[in-house]
């Protein structure tokens, strides 16, 4: 029988939970964060779903698990676990990621207000402000994001005919905006974001494929982001996104709304330069910026940015015994 013991601190991001892992995640080969990524889902995924998954998580559980940095200008570099698996980018759980470390004494940086990670999707940069001890925001630098695909059609049940753009912020996300069926996430329960995007997501993994140019582990529609009108004045747009098998992001998602701005400076809606507010379900914001023209394969892209704020909510020893029947987790379905 094993005995394992994980050292975490759990924080929130605008509302969305991140675990860091900061000591007992399993050593990890590859040379680049990418390669150490699917080693971990090769040999090690039970540490996913036991962190993640209930008695220990719950369905929407998030977090990461740090690592020293894989390049010799980067400060730590970071994979990202939750309840959906192994994520390439997760912009939440960076921000919480980034606030838990700094405030916890676990990275220092190279250069004061300033951080780059090493990711399985790339390499990222991140700015940050901090009051004393405590990290005010960040502000994450995010890959390239690009519109993958535009007005992919599906027949979902009750709905009928809805209409989706297919956006990459680090992950695939399908895009439904009001439409002829579908009239804004206002008029939708969250029991209804859970119950169909499943349904959406097969069927959309069914009819387009979904491959980043650069790296082919990172593919499939993961995501499904629902859009709606802003409860606040100050936000531009207001999204629900659904992961996993029943969870959906109480933050506004940052991958989702580099995803998101991606898709508006395709469709003409922004421009390189303009700031982007988005909304959670629960009302929570990200600034969002559009802070260059990029490329990724043969699609125009944008380097977007986004900045939130996390706070710590304690320090968590986890042990996952071998003697416990539900040692590795379990979901309820």
């Amino acid at each position: 029988m094993t005995r394992h013991s994980f050292f975490c601190i759990d924080a929130h991001t605008c509302g969305n939970p991140v675990r860091v892992v900061t000591g007992g995640g399993p050593r990890l080969t590859g040379t680049t964060m990418s390669e150490m990524r699917q080693d971990f889902l090769k040999h090690h995924d039970w540490v996913r779903r036991a962190l993640m998954f209930e008695p220990r998580g719950h369905d929407m559980m998030s977090g990461s698990i740090l690592y020293p940095p894989l390049n010799p200008d980067s400060d730590m570099a970071v994979l990202f676990i939750e309840t959906s698996g192994c994520l390439p980018m997760c912009g939440h759980g960076t921000i919480g990621t980034v606030t838990a470390a700094l405030e916890q004494g676990q990275v220092v940086p190279k250069v004061p207000g300033q951080l780059t990670l090493d990711v399985p999707a790339g390499t990222i940069r991140i700015t940050y402000t901090q009051t004393g001890d405590y990290v005010d925001k960040v502000r994450l630098h995010n890959v390239a994001s690009y519109l993958a695909h535009r007005e992919v059609r599906i027949k979902c049940p009750d709905f009928g005919e809805l209409v989706f753009d297919i956006a990459y912020g680090g992950n695939y996300y399908a895009i439904l905006d009001p439409q002829k069926n579908f009239s804004g996430l206002e008029d939708i329960s969250a029991a209804d974001v859970v119950r169909y995007s499943p349904v959406i997501r097969d069927l959309l993994n069914e009819k387009v494929v979904c491959v980043h140019p650069e790296d082919p582990t990172v593919n499939g529609v993961s995501h499904v982001l629902w859009t709606g009108k802003p409860t606040k004045t100050t936000s531009h747009a207001r999204n629900a996104v659904f992961y996993g098998e029943k969870a959906i992001d109480r933050s506004p998602c940052g991958t989702g709304t580099s995803a998101r701005m991606a898709q508006w400076v395709a469709n003409g809606t922004l421009n390189v330069g303009d700031d982007f507010i988005h909304e959670s379900i629960i009302g929570s914001q990200f600034e969002g910026r559009v802070e260059a023209h990029a490329t990724v394969g043969d699609h125009d892209a944008i380097l977007p940015s986004i900045q939130g704020w996390a706070k710590v909510t304690g320090l968590n020893t986890i042990i996952v015994d071998d003697r416990d029947p539900y040692a590795h987790g379990f979901t309820v379905t």
